[in-house]
């Protein structure tokens, strides 16, 4: 009668623990990067810039295997491949020829082109774009950590870590809630995830310490900033370049 009642009560306290679950911190990222189709067709409020981050690939790689030049527009409804021509013939067969064909894209008037512009390469200076704890740490082997996460209370200031073109400010990929990507030149772009509001839009420049968001919660569990840098379209630990404490 003892064992049953003991089993009995631990029955309880599992069931009630697991209403109060939390996912750790960063873990709810671990499918934000997801693998890229063969085709991916631009949707309201893309950019060369969100969908190469999407998948974890350089824009400029992307641009070049869909013939898209500076100053890469895109189109809604348009169809961008993430491998070329030649990469997908030689995984097939030998015998059929390779063609380097760029596919057919209607382009009218009535399409309002998704545009950003190269920024000039410039030696960047950075600072942290937010103050408060850091929660969570890169990791390149860990699936969810390709950035930081630092602490803060609703509504505090956002601020872009380094000079550059704001070239995505929306809520258009999953798991960043209200997100802002700011190129910063060829090389390096930065992301500012799960914003209370976003306070730039598209195409606009900042400079370094300017206000681009409020911090927030959307898409995560608690106020926080989840910060990211990347170079040539990898993630790289922004431990690395922001001054230390």
């Amino acid at each position: 009668m003892r064992l049953i009642l003991i089993l009995f009560v631990l029955t309880l306290t599992a069931c009630g623990g697991g209403s109060q679950a939390v996912a750790p911190v960063g873990a709810y990222r671990a499918k934000s990067q997801q693998a890229p189709p063969s085709v991916y067709k631009v949707r309201k409020g893309d950019t060369l810039y969100s969908i190469s981050w999407r998948f974890g690939m350089d824009f400029k790689q992307v641009a070049k295997i869909n013939g898209i030049r500076s100053p890469y527009t895109i189109y809604i409804g348009q169809n961008l491949r993430f491998k070329s021509y030649r990469q997908t013939a030689s995984k097939t067969t030998k015998s059929v020829p390779v063609t380097t064909k760029r596919p057919v894209t209607k382009a009218t008037t009535s399409r309002k082109p998704i545009s950003s512009t190269v920024s000039a390469n410039q030696r960047l200076t950075w600072q942290w774009p937010v103050q408060g704890p850091i929660i969570s740490t890169y990791s390149k082997s860990a699936a969810g950590r390709k950035g930081i996460d630092i602490a803060g209370k609703s509504g505090q200031s956002i601020v872009a870590a380094a000079s550059g073109k704001v070239v995505y400010s929306g809520s258009g990929l999953p798991r960043y809630g209200n997100l802002i990507i700011i190129k910063h030149n060829d090389a390096y772009l930065s992301a500012y995830a799960h914003n209370k509001n976003l306070l730039v839009k598209e195409d606009e420049w900042v400079s370094a310490g300017q206000k681009i968001a409020l911090l927030g919660r959307t898409g995560t569990q608690r106020d926080q900033l989840h910060f990211e840098i990347r170079r040539n379209g990898k993630p790289v630990d922004p431990m690395r370049f922001l001054p230390k404490r």
